[in-house]
C-alpha cells in the first residue's frame, strides 16, 4: 500500500493508505449504506464521476467474479473504506478487489475514519474532493481541485451509454453464468431501452417480466421510435439510470419531450424518472447528500405496504409535479417523491432500484406493472 492525500472542498486535508489504482483523480463524495454488493456498486455506471465512501467497515471479503458485474466496466472515480481486505474468501471469487479497482483505474482509499467522512456529509452535504499518491502538498491539491470541473459541469452519459445498439435476451430465469435455471417468461411485448448508464440486472428484470429489449444509445431519436411504436415493432420506451446531473442533458429532453406527445407508454428509473419530470416541464433539485444505499424504505400510496428498496440518486423531482401526476411511492426518510404516474399519459416511473442488486426484491413487481402498461 502507498500513501494517499485527499483534500475536499470544504477545506479538510487527510492522510490515508492505498490500494488499486494509483495517480490523482478529482470527483464527488457520497455514502452507501449497502452492506453487501460493492462490486455492483462499483460498476454501476449510475456512480460515474463520484468517490463511494462504504458505511460498511469490511470490504473486499468475497472478491470480485465476472457474474456481478453491472456493466462492462467500473465507472467510479474512487471507493473510500475503512478496512481493506486484501485477502478474499468466497467459492465465486475470481480475483481481488485491488486487482479490479487497478484493472479499471479506479484508486482506493482505506485506513481512513469512513463514519467521520459520513458524518460530514451529512452535515455539509455532498461534495468535490481531490484525491493522489502523487501529490501530498496540500496548496497543490486544493489548486488543482479549484481548476476541475464540477460533476455537474460533465456530461458523463456521453461516456457511459451503449455507442450501438445492441439486444438483450438474458434474464434473471436463464442466465448462463449464475445459479437460476428456470424457464423465462414467454415474451409478451418489445420495447426500446435508452440507455444513459443501465444496469445489466434492470434488463435481465426487464426480460424476466417478459418483454423483448433492444438497447439503443442515448443520442436516439424520437422521431425513429415514434414510427416503430406506430408501425407496432415496439410497444414501448424504457428510460434507465445513469449518472449526473439530468438538467445538464438538453438533447435528450427535446427528444423526450416528443415522445410524450406522441403518447408513447414510457417507464422510467431513476434518471429517466427525473428526465421525465424535466421534460413535462418541472425541473429536478439536487438533494444534500443524496439518497445511496440497500435499505431505504419506501410506502407505496396504493398498496399502503412499505418496501425496503435500492437507492443511488442525488436528484429529486419537484413536489408540484403533482399537478401533471399521481404521487405512488414516497421516501420514509424525507418524505421525498419516489414514484409517479401521470395523470393523461401511459407514462410512468420510479425513483428508487427495483432491480435489487445489490439489494432486497421487494420492488420487482414494478416490471410486471410496464407490461401490463403496454399491454394496456
Amino acid at each position: 500500500m502507498n500513501a494517499i492525500y485527499i483534500y475536499l472542498e470544504n477545506g479538510t486535508y487527510l492522510e490515508a493508505n492505498s490500494f488499486g489504482a494509483e495517480g490523482t483523480s478529482v470527483g464527488e463524495i457520497v455514502f452507501n449504506t449497502s452492506l453487501t454488493g460493492y462490486q455492483e456498486i462499483m460498476s454501476d455506471p449510475s456512480y460515474a464521476g463520484q468517490f463511494v465512501t462504504f458505511t460498511m467497515p469490511e470490504i473486499g471479503n468475497v472478491g470480485v467474479n465476472a457474474q456481478d458485474m453491472e456493466s462492462k466496466s467500473a465507472h467510479a472515480k474512487g471507493m473510500i473504506v475503512r478496512k481493506h481486505q486484501s485477502r478474499y474468501s468466497n467459492f465465486r471469487a475470481e480475483g481481488s478487489l485491488a486487482d479490479f479497482l487497478a484493472k479499471h483505474n479506479i484508486i482506493g482509499i482505506c485506513d481512513i475514519d469512513t463514519r467521520y467522512l459520513t458524518k460530514m456529509i451529512r452535515s455539509e452535504g455532498a461534495m468535490m474532493m481531490i484525491a493522489s499518491t502523487e501529490i501530498s502538498d496540500k496548496e497543490e491539491l486544493k489548486k488543482l481541485l479549484s481548476e476541475s470541473p464540477r460533476i455537474e459541469d460533465v456530461n458523463y452519459i456521453e461516456q457511459v451509454s451503449t455507442k450501438e445498439a445492441y439486444a438483450h435476451t438474458t434474464s434473471t430465469y436463464n442466465d448462463k453464468e449464475g445459479f437460476e435455471y428456470e424457464e423465462a417468461p414467454k415474451e409478451e411485448a418489445k420495447i426500446a431501452v435508452i440507455d444513459f448508464g443501465v444496469k445489466r440486472n434492470i434488463l435481465n428484470e426487464i426480460v424476466s417480466a417478459g418483454i423483448g429489449v433492444e438497447v439503443i444509445p442515448n443520442d436516439f431519436k424520437a422521431e425513429t421510435l415514434i414510427e416503430q411504436y406506430k408501425s407496432k415493432n415496439i410497444d414501448g420506451v424504457f428510460l434507465s439510470n445513469g449518472p449526473g446531473d439530468p438538467l445538464v442533458l438538453k438533447n435528450e429532453q427535446e427528444q423526450i419531450k416528443k415522445l410524450i406527445a406522441a403518447k408513447v407508454p414510457m417507464f422510467g428509473i431513476c434518471l429517466g424518472h427525473q428526465l421525465l419530470s424535466i421534460s413535462h416541464g418541472y425541473d429536478t433539485y439536487k438533494l444534500k447528500f443524496g439518497h445511496h444505499g440497500g435499505n431505504h424504505p419506501v410506502k407505496n400510496i396504493t398498496t399502503g405496504l412499505v418496501e425496503i428498496t435500492a437507492q443511488n440518486h442525488n436528484y429529486n423531482v419537484p413536489d408540484n409535479i403533482t399537478d401533471i401526476a399521481t404521487v405512488t411511492h414516497t421516501n420514509l426518510f424525507d418524505d421525498t417523491i419516489e414514484g409517479l404516474k401521470y395523470n393523461d399519459a401511459p407514462i410512468f416511473s420510479v425513483q428508487h432500484h427495483p432491480e435489487s442488486s445489490p439489494g432486497p426484491k421487494e420492488s420487482r413487481y414494478i416490471f410486471g406493472e410496464f407490461l401490463s402498461l403496454i399491454k394496456r
